[in-house]
This record gives structure tokens, sequence and C-alpha cells, in this order.
């Protein structure tokens, strides 16, 4: 396969016009952490981003941050924990859940609208993506939104691109909105609740005024043998005393709460981020979103036909990670007829390339709305030379 791997835009946009004039499709590759998620890919050859690195913007007084879309997410991360700020959406790390090497980029952060526990309380990578620049399918650069909020010129194509999983385009480089890191974090554990209670008691926590920033439930034998509902508190002291007490009286109907913080907690909190709960199993995994009080019922419906499956649930109940045996179809048949009266969809994040080829890994769209796929990415990608069929079979 060949790999292009450009050092500037125009470079970028040279190699998209000559893979333009020979009809030979791309694969969009960031530092391929994330390269089994989506359909196997059906390019033959590869643009990466890893040439395109360095952080070309950071104001912390305005809490804003750019830099090209190779550039390592830890050198991200670092530079902004020097300052006590940090990305607000706490992306995943899928290097242990799909077994792959390599630094993740925060282009693909950008790409694959890549979020975690945090995102119940500060919202997804694209609420927090500000700006981009892309070049399309013509070899084209575009620059679309700015530094700060109030600038929202081409905001909607910014908000469009995150989570394209580059079917859209090549990102050159992204600008994100921080936020200061909290002074204190603390988890509170109640033990033993079946998992309606305990969705029950997460969606309570989260319509109060006492502002948990991730809520996360632990069925048993997913990590310990005992269930563990997780509410995370971030802020500074004094508000964590303050709210932590108050949750505990609202919630005591389910028992005293522990409390961990310190690395304990972030190490807890990382396995839920990850997945990690799951890293090291051949069972295919999938992501189902729902309504949080309808993610009980789904598992009831889905274990009822998959008796060895396993889950557990994050944001409040709305997020389900499901593992289950890597059968002949990953259990997509019967996982996706319990959540379709439900309003809810599954997304396959680990299988094997034939599974993925075989089965929709994202939600299958109705007729109208793969209408309207197909046209957005037309519009982008007139050749269809971007990671043709990665998303949609046929798209």
């Amino acid at each position: 396969m060949i790999i292009h791997t450009p050092t500037t835009e125009a470079q970028a946009c040279a190699v998209v016009k000559s893979v333009v004039a020979s009809g030979i499709p791309l694969a969009i590759r960031g530092g391929g952490t994330r390269s089994g998620l989506g359909r196997p890919s059906q390019a033959a050859s590869t643009l990466c981003s890893a040439g395109l690195t360095g952080i070309t913007l950071y104001e912390p007084a305005e809490m804003v941050i750019g830099a090209r879309a190779g550039t390592p997410l830890s050198l991200v991360q670092e530079t902004l924990a020097e300052r006590g700020q940090m990305l607000p959406f706490e992306p995943m790390d899928h290097r242990a859940l799909l077994g792959t090497e390599g630094e993740p980029t925060i282009g693909a952060v950008a790409a694959g609208n890549i979020s975690g526990p945090r995102r119940i309380n500060a919202g997804a990578a694209r609420d927090s993506l500000i700006g981009i620049r892309l070049i399309n399918g013509r070899g084209e650069a575009i620059k679309s939104g700015g530094r700060v909020m109030k600038n929202v010129t081409g905001l909607d194509l910014v908000k469009l691109v995150a989570g394209s999983f580059g079917t859209l385009g090549f990102l050159t480089e992204v600008v994100f909105r921080v936020l200061p890191k909290p002074e204190r974090v603390v988890t509170l554990i109640w033990r033993g609740l079946p998992d309606e209670a305990a969705v029950g008691l997460l969606s309570t926590a989260l319509g109060s005024p006492f502002e948990p920033f991730a809520a996360a439930h632990l069925p048993a034998g997913i990590g310990t043998g005992e269930a563990r509902t997780l509410l995370r508190l971030e802020n500074v002291s004094a508000s964590i005393d303050y709210r932590a007490a108050e949750l505990a009286a609202l919630l005591a109907a389910h028992g005293a709460p522990e409390l961990l913080e310190g690395a304990g907690s972030e190490a807890l909190w990382q396995e839920v981020r990850d997945a990690g709960f799951f890293a090291d199993t051949q069972e295919a995994v999938w992501r189902l979103s729902l309504a949080p009080t309808n993610g009980p019922r789904a598992i009831a419906t889905i274990a009822n036909a998959l008796p060895q499956a396993r889950w557990f649930y994050d944001w409040g109940g709305g997020l389900v990670w499901l593992a289950v045996p890597d059968a002949e179809d990953a259990g997509a048949a019967a996982i996706r007829a319990a959540i379709r009266p439900l309003g809810g969809h599954a997304t396959l994040v680990r299988a094997p390339d034939a599974i993925r080829a075989s089965v929709p890994v994202f939600e299958p769209l109705a007729e109208p709305l793969l209408r309207v796929t197909a046209g957005i990415k037309t519009s982008f990608d007139p050749a269809g030379i971007f990671e043709p069929g990665r998303m949609y079979a046929g798209i």
C-alpha cells in the first residue's frame, strides 16, 4: 500500500489532486490507533497526517488551542496541563480495546468525535471543536470556524465534519475550546444495586442541582465481583464537600456512598472511559445509545437472546458498552431487534474484519437519511476517493 505523508497543507492538496486524477481511493490515517473503527478499509493508498504536527495557537486567557491534525493528543494535553487547563470532553483512548499501537492524534479525535465520561456534563468533542482546516475531494483547502465561540462563521460545517471518520475530507488543523482543570475530583460509589435501580439513582443525581461530571454503573462481574454505581464530582474542595453531602442525602434510599479520590478514582474512570473491562477478551464490542431509562430494558432483552453478554453503563445510562461472543454476526440481529422499538441505535466498535464487512457497523439509516448522507458525501468528495464505504456500504 502507498502511504502519503505530507508535511504541509499544500503537499496534502497536491496528493489529493493526484489521487483524483488516478482514481485510487484513499484511507485517512492519523496515528493508526483507531484503524479498526468502522467498516474495513476499501482504499489502495493512505493519506497520513503524521507529518502535520505542532501547536499552531494557544491562548490560555481565551481558553482556546489549535494544532495541526497529526499532533499527538498527549502533546496537546501536556501543553494544556502546564497552564492548568484541559480538553473538556475527556477523549477515549481506543488502543487497549482495539489492540493497536502508536499515538492518538488530535485530528483523529475531531474526525471521530471521540468523547469520554465527561460528555454527560461538558458535551462531546464536537461541542468543543470551533475551527478546522480541511482538504476536500477536489484538493481544495477549506477553513471553517474560528478562534472563539462568538465567531460562528462556518460553525455548522465544523460540527458536520466531526464524527465523519475521514469520509468528507482530510483534516489538516483543528481548534478546540478548553476549560480549567478542577482543583479536586471525588467519586461517590454505591454498591450492590441492580441495573434499573442504579440507572434511577444516576438519573436522579443528574437531574439535581449538584452537577455530577460523570455517571456510570458497573454491574456485578465488571471489574470486581460486586456491582458499583459511580458519580464523579469536580470543582473546588468546598463545593465538592457540599455537593457530596447533598447527593448522599438525596440518594439515601440507596444506602450511604463510599468516597474515592486520587489515583484510585482516576484509574477507575480510565477503565470506564476506555472500556478497559473488555480489553483483553475476544468478544465483539458494541456501543448502544438509548434513553437512559430504556437501557436496562434493552439489556434484559439482549441478555435473554445472548446469555453470555456482558455490559456496563456510562453517560448516566445513556451509553451502554456491550460485549458479546464473537458469533457469525456479532449478535447484530438480536441487539438491533432489542433496541429498535426503544428508539436507540447500536455501533459495532470491535469485531474481525469479515464481520465488520458483512454487518452494518453504524446504525442502518432510513432511505431518506441515506440519500441525504450520500448527497453530503458527493458535495465534499465528488470522486468518492476518501474512505469509500467506511461508514456505510456503497457511500
